[in-house]
């Protein structure tokens, strides 16, 4: 067998990763790969980052390959790492954090750097781009503090940072420099008709305006404009363009122009070196949309697997896209100009627009707002640039052509006439042909069989009916079938068919299940496993063995991972009651292993950040404290106010009462994490009316409320019931637990669930006495089993040997 090849790529984006799934395919055993990425995380979808900031998805949800991905795929991954230099001779690159990487073959995939605007006060805190996690992140984190907002750039991306930021509460105003959005998608009429709806959601545009600079001490305040005027702004995000990242190339001496020069196979100027995606200038073109970014990466793959392929010759390039609930199509030219003619349709009651540009008989350019179906079939035959005289106007209305008295096309034509290697879903660059061969020949014949296969609709979604279109054309009968979407896209079962055919067959472990009900990935993936782990736990507490493998990272390290690859550790302190003995622990344990930063969080507890992986054993062992389980699925914090005991209009102990709970359901395993507060008054200091159990104290009794959110989807408390003493608030409360517990879906919160199966359904659920107790019988069962997992691997020999292989520290402290 042929000594492997070492190959690198500098970049854990999109572009890059998909070459590198590609050559997987085709080469698996031909290269030892190495990934570095200067982000803390795995390969995940940029284009998605809009969905999480409106609340749409999750984070998790927007990962496209995983932690274990490139385990599985022998990838060695470096996140974390900035790559600060080639050594083009030795054929090394070397990162900031002096790791160096040998190789055969190098792919840059550096990417794109968002353009900031270079006016006076560009530097102060709360001024930032919309391009990667963290802006995310701190866009939601600026929400909760401040409520004005200006994006700067009324493009795609500043329109969609905008629509995140009104879901998130904040007063939003987009400041554009045209005279209308989007200018280089859409046409003045659609634009026109896109403002209108923005507006209607509460979106507040300055058009015509050239910012000229941010006032404010340290954080921004104001934003000013050349024509004098000015608008309050406590975030300013600027969203008004990007450019090719080539420093990196540059230093090596790496041919360079607005991009990294390429030529069709993606080669630079130096050997064994390529580039692809956002930083790579193709015949003079540096695309910045994902369809030739992969188009780029199918090449590439090819080439490097020694495979005869034709060169890239770029691409002609479609947007297709949703705008904030809003549906949008362009491609090509579609300004009008001397030697061009133009159709349009405009159905403002309807709230859709149609366009097409047409140049000595072939269509050059489209605008569709509002109603995109036709995008396909335009695309294709502007692609083809083949004569459209005489259709123009069945093409302009589409399907609705017998307005005119024409016919409707035929809708499998049309799905037939789209070329094969037209960009289906533009969010994973799946092509029709990857979409028609998954349903011939992996008998993919449902939208969640066709997404399981080749992940298209598995992001936005907005390809979804040109996927069903397929279907209905390519299957044939078989496609008549109602599509039914599972827990993921390894099943069809959602949850409640899981549980009942895990308790009939009394299945016991997680490979079992997935073997017996014909999971179609035989191994699961980070969405399933999870949850089945979790489902066999709730159905058999005293039975199953709990899955580690099965659970995600936090959980097999008892610690939350950062963003720079080190934990935080958060030891448990009931009720926010701590003692000067503990305190002490804490800070001694801090100074001996160099904790960076010990923080007091939001739920009374001390968080110590900073912690290097193979300093957990030894940082938990010489606490000697039960885990606040900051990382898991399970009871978080239960947060108290000083109640009766020091505040003079405190009614009841929630001290103690906040105690009592805390000790009772730590190390609970629920569905989501799960935070609790009691409150001594009304005045409700500890917060209870935004946790997922809230208890409040009134004269004579304790108010229960529940489902409530404190994150980005904020959710007030409903009213449980009012009951008289602390004991019944604890049989309420383990009932109420326990009823989550077994109802709720996998990585459900309790305030999704509540609005799902609604407040009525479960206070019947808990109305009868004997009901309760019987659920608390079960919640006390589980508890009872239960210990905290530092100290089973202090006490347990094998678990201790199985976490220091784990975690490659030396070995723990001594038992006893």
């Amino acid at each position: 067998m042929a000594e492997r090849k070492k190959l690198v790529l500098v970049g854990n984006g999109m572009a890059g990763v998909r070459a590198i799934e590609h050559l997987l395919k085709l080469a698996p055993d031909m290269y030892d790969i190495t990934i570095i990425g200067a982000e803390p995380h795995p390969n995940y979808n940029r284009i998605m980052l809009s969905s999480v900031l409106a609340g749409g998805t999750d984070m998790k949800e927007i990962i496209i390959n995983d932690w274990d991905w490139y385990k599985e795929n022998g990838i060695e991954l470096l996140t974390g790492h900035t790559v600060m230099k080639i050594d083009t001779g030795r054929r090394k690159v070397i990162t900031d954090a002096g790791v160096e990487a040998e190789y055969d073959q190098l792919i840059l995939a550096t990417g794109s750097n968002p353009f900031m605007l270079p006016i006076p006060g560009a530097d102060k805190e709360g001024v930032i781009a919309f391009r990667d996690i963290r802006d995310c992140e701190t866009m939601i984190d600026t929400a909760k503090t401040y409520k004005k907002a200006v994006v700067i750039g009324g493009g795609l991306l500043g329109l969609e940072a905008a629509r995140g930021l009104l879901h998130l509460g904040m007063d939003v105003s987009v400041v554009h420099i045209h005279d209308y959005l989007m200018e280089r998608q859409l046409d003045e009429a659609a634009s026109r008709m896109l403002q209108r709806e923005l507006e209607a959601q509460g979106m507040k545009f300055l058009l015509n305006k050239h910012s000229a600079s941010l006032a404010g001490r340290r954080r921004v305040k104001s934003i000013r404009f050349a024509d004098g005027s000015e608008a309050d702004a406590d975030l300013v995000v600027m969203a008004v363009g990007i450019r090719p990242n080539v420093q990196l190339a540059k230093a090596s001496g790496i041919e360079i122009n607005r991009g990294i020069v390429v030529d069709d196979y993606m080669a630079t100027s130096v050997p064994g070196i390529y580039a692809l995606g956002e930083c790579a200038e193709h015949r003079g073109i540096a695309y910045g949309l994902v369809a030739p970014l992969y188009e780029q990466g199918a090449v590439l793959a090819k080439r490097l697997a020694g495979l005869e392929t034709p060169g890239y010759t770029g691409s002609v390039t479609s947007t297709k896209l949703k705008v904030s609930g809003v549906d949008v199509f362009s491609a090509g030219r579609f300004g009008e100009v001397a030697g061009t003619k133009a159709l349009r349709i405009q159905d403002d009651l309807g709230g859709t627009y149609k366009k097409i540009v047409i140049e000595d008989g072939k269509l050059i350019g489209a605008v569709l707002f509002g109603d995109t179906s036709d995008g396909a079939e335009l695309f294709s035959l502007m692609k083809k640039g083949e004569s459209i005289e005489g259709r123009e106007k069945e093409l302009l209305l589409g399907i609705s052509a017998n307005l005119l008295g024409g016919q409707a096309p035929d809708a499998a034509a049309k799905y037939e006439a789209m070329a094969d290697d037209e960009i289906v879903c533009g969010c994973n660059g799946v092509s029709k042909v990857a979409i028609t061969d998954a349903i011939r020949t992996k008998g993919c014949t449902t939208v969640s069989g066709v997404k399981a296969c080749t992940k298209a609709s598995a992001s936005c979604g907005g390809c979804k009916p040109i996927v069903e279109g397929l279907l209905k054309v390519y299957a044939g009968d078989a496609a008549g079938e109602p599509v039914k979407e599972g827990i993921c896209g390894c099943t069809t079962l959602n949850r409640d068919e899981i549980v009942a055919e895990i308790s009939r067959m009394r299945l016991m472990t997680v490979k079992e299940v997935m073997n017996v009900l014909d999971w179609r990935e035989k191994e699961g993936c980070t969405k399933c496993r999870p949850a089945l782990n979790y489902y066999l736990g709730m159905l058999y507490p005293e039975e199953y063995i709990d899955e580690k493998e099965s659970r995600v990272t936090n959980e097999r390290y008892h610690a939350n991972i950062q963003k720079d690859g080190t934990y935080s550790v958060v030891p448990r302190i009931y009720g926010g009651v701590t003692s000067p003995a503990d305190l002490k622990k804490i800070a001694e344990v801090a100074e001996k292993f160099d904790v960076p930063m010990v923080k007091f969080t939001g739920g009374q507890r001390l968080d110590l950040l900073g912690v290097k992986k193979e300093d957990l054993p030894k940082i938990w062992a010489e606490l000697d404290m039960p885990s606040g389980h900051a990382y898991g699925k399970t009871l978080r914090t239960v947060k108290t106010c000083v109640g009766s005991t020091f505040c003079r209009f405190g009614t009841q102990d929630s001290i103690g009462m906040g105690i009592r709970m805390e000790k009772a359901f730590e190390r609970l395993n629920t569905p989501a994490k799960v935070k609790l507060a009691v409150s001594g008054c009304p005045r409700n200091c500890a917060e209870a009316t935004i946790k997922d159990l809230g208890v409040v104290a009134i004269d004579g009794g304790w108010e229960l409320h529940v489902g409530g959110n404190g994150g980005v989807k904020v959710r007030a408390t409903d009213l449980l019931c009012i009951v008289k003493t602390e004991d019944e608030v604890m049989e309420w409360s383990s009932a109420y637990l326990q009823y989550y517990r077994e109802n709720a879906v996998w990585n459900e919160r309790t305030a999704q669930w509540l609005e799902r199966v609604g407040l009525d359904a479960i206070k019947a659920a808990l109305e009868k006495k004997e009901d309760r107790q019987a659920l608390v019988s079960r919640i006390e069962k589980t508890l009872s089993l239960t210990t905290d997992p530092w100290k089973q691997i202090i006490e347990s020999d094998d678990l201790r040997k199985n976490f220091e292989q784990l975690s490659g520290s030396g070995a723990l402290p001594a038992r006893g």
